[in-house]
């Protein structure tokens, strides 16, 4: 298993700090001052969209900045959507960070995507992210029409923590028989927030943009209670049964040179052992995040559009 080419060099230039000495203040600020430049995409062959609109969503706390994209071959309103929630560590990113996965998304999809701008940590710490997807979800389910999105074809969607959040509300979903999305589209997502230092990991595992002391500095900052870290929302994995059984499909995207990998093949086995619909797409030469990337390597625009084909397909779109 090689690392993909193009982002040889990259990486080779972008280093992420080793977090075990640093205080959470200048930590946070270097990290998100990186995370931005790493991840905003200026592209010539952007997809164009027939409308990007800014709105208001509810959160747990008061509203939430969030962006609905609407691309060309999305058809009359209401149709079919993805509510997406960004990566990140739960300390990161914002609808910037996201704009061109959103994009890539919402024309592979041939749906509208709406992307919610949740608080972070450590300002805001657990489960306040949770509860702002719990919130956020709500709102646009009871809301749906007036944002041109029909709400019972609505994917969750996200990528490593905002996959955290995704999985979480397809769970709560069937914890509370509240409204359920009908697919989800989890990309390399984080769903166990206790440990991978005490893993064995592979050299291809070992952490490219996501090493064990970032892992726990994420984890620290957004769970200031260590008992806390088992809890089913942010550990999805370690849900029992009746959070599993009758779970919405899901396709996951992931990564070979990622060291959440094992678990996200773990969380898709056991969906699929209580009967869920379920595929997987692994990218051998890819590593964590690497769908923030886009300006690098034309795989990773393909492998965005692929995963926004999938979900369409599944909600009728495609």
């Amino acid at each position: 298993m090689t690392l993909d080419e193009s982002f040889r060099h990259f990486l080779d230039r972008f280093q992420i700090p080793d977090l075990a000495h640093l205080d959470w203040k200048s930590s946070t600020d270097k990290l998100r001052q990186q995370f931005h430049v790493a991840s905003r995409a200026i592209e010539r062959d952007a997809p164009e969209m027939a409308d990007i609109s800014h709105v208001k969503v509810e959160g747990a706390a008061g509203p939430l900045k969030a962006r609905l994209y609407t691309p060309l071959g999305a058809g009359m309103p209401p149709g079919p959507g993805i509510v997406f929630f960004h990566g990140g560590g739960f300390m990161l990113g914002d609808l910037d960070s996201h704009d061109m996965v959103c994009k890539r998304l919402a024309e592979g999809a041939r749906s509208r995507v709406i992307a919610i701008d949740y608080r972070l940590a450590p300002e805001h710490t657990f489960p306040a992210a949770h509860e702002d997807a719990l919130a956020a979800w709500n709102w646009i389910v009871t809301h749906a029409e007036q944002l041109g999105l029909d709400p019972d074809r609505l994917a969750v969607s996200g990528d490593s923590a905002g996959g955290n959040l995704s999985a979480y509300l397809a769970q709560e979903m069937n914890r509370t028989g509240g409204p359920r999305p009908a697919f989800q589209l989890l990309l390399y997502p984080l769903v166990q927030f206790v440990d991978i230092r005490t893993k064995k990991m592979s050299f291809q595992e070992g952490g490219f943009f996501i090493s064990a002391n970032l892992f726990e500095y994420f984890r620290d900052s957004y769970i200031a209670d260590e008992s806390q870290r088992m809890d089913v929302r942010v550990s999805p994995l370690f849900a029992g049964p009746d959070a599993f059984k009758g779970l919405p499909p899901a396709h996951f995207v992931l990564c070979g040179w990622d060291p959440l990998k094992d678990e996200g093949l773990a969380y898709a086995d056991k969906m699929a052992s209580f009967g869920v619909p379920v595929t997987v797409r692994e990218h051998a030469g890819m590593v964590h995040g690497f769908m923030n990337m886009t300006a690098l390597s034309d795989t990773v625009r393909l492998a965005i559009r692929d995963a926004g084909h999938v979900a369409g397909r599944a909600l009728g779109a495609v």
